[in-house]
């Protein structure tokens, strides 16, 4: 197994750590940046080699050595700064992710791939639409990130072990996500049975708004995104058909068609499996068009 991770800044080394931790395949690290992937791979290798892990990550500023891999993980482009939104990078970063696009078209055009770039959504649109790809092969991660703050939040509140939470967050990654108290639990138990409705509502809230929180503390959301996206390649490369959130192209699901958005997914060997359709009430399915409206929207703004 060979996954290249585009982009080889903090959230792509975090990426190519997380996937050699897990013992996922070897990686190559790509970027234009002469002199930084290497660095990277080398400094990771050395982490490796004290853990005893066999798999290795390589470092390369040419294209071509992404030839061979099963998957490319696309976190090429500018970040996100303290008080910009997500949508704030549209224009910059799709210019870039079409040029990524070109890249994996002549030299990895059979991989699966897992988008990172903010937008996510209308990225992760970009990328299907460029490739002219099969939408069960090509996912944003955006869910899988908002689960975990998700989650945290869950636990800090209940004061119940992480390890007992099941949650889903879907929508938007961005100003319109969706955390859905309703279908999630602890230990099997409605998490209804351990908050107030004012907490849930608080949940909600702290979840949208803590990655802006981090982004102003520390510049940038580093660690968390390393261990999405190794979860979501994971459940591929063993074929765990674990239900996880992603971002997928609705074809009619939903009721809504050509257009990419945060829904849970169970994801095998063959990429997105399948896409589950929940039942929402009124309000989620509110939230949840916003979303749909908000990635629609920036889409229209770029062309193809």
């Amino acid at each position: 197994m060979k996954i290249t991770v585009i982009g080889a800044g903090r959230v792509g080394s975090s990426v190519a750590l997380n996937c050699s931790l897990r013992e996922l395949g070897d990686v190559m690290l790509l970027d234009i940046v002469e002199g930084l992937p290497q660095g990277e791979a080398m400094d990771i290798n050395h982490q490796l080699a004290e853990r005893g892990i066999d798999f290795t990550v390589s470092g390369s500023n040419n294209y071509e050595d992404m030839k061979g891999s099963e998957f490319v993980v696309v976190v090429a482009g500018v970040s996100r700064k303290p008080g910009m939104t997500r949508m704030d990078l549209l224009k910059t970063n799709a210019d870039i992710v079409k040029g990524v696009c070109n890249k994996i078209k002549a030299f990895a055009h059979d991989s699966k791939i897992v988008v990172v770039t903010n937008p996510l959504d209308p990225l992760t649109y970009l990328v299907i639409k460029s490739l002219q790809g099969q939408r069960n092969k090509i996912m944003g991660m955006g869910g899988m990130l908002d689960l975990s703050r998700f989650k945290e939040h869950i636990s800090t509140v209940t004061r119940i072990s992480r390890e007992s939470i099941q949650a889903m967050v879907i929508s938007e990654h961005g100003e319109n996500m969706l955390p859905l108290v309703r279908f999630s639990s602890m230990g099997g138990i409605p998490l209804s049975e351990f908050i107030t409705p004012e907490q849930s509502e608080d949940l909600a809230t702290k979840t949208k708004k803590i990655a802006a929180e981090v982004i102003s503390l520390k510049g940038a959301t580093v660690y968390a995104p390393g261990n999405a996206v190794s979860t979501m390649v994971e459940s591929i490369v063993k074929n765990k058909r674990t239900i996880l959130p992603v971002s997928a192209l609705l074809e009619g699901e939903y009721g809504y068609s050509d257009v990419c958005i945060g829904v849970p997914c169970v994801l095998g060997n063959e990429g997105i499996e399948k896409i589950i359709e929940l039942k929402l009430n009124e309000n989620e399915l509110e939230v949840f068009d916003l979303g749909i409206q908000s990635v629609k929207s920036a889409i229209r703004s770029f062309s193809l």
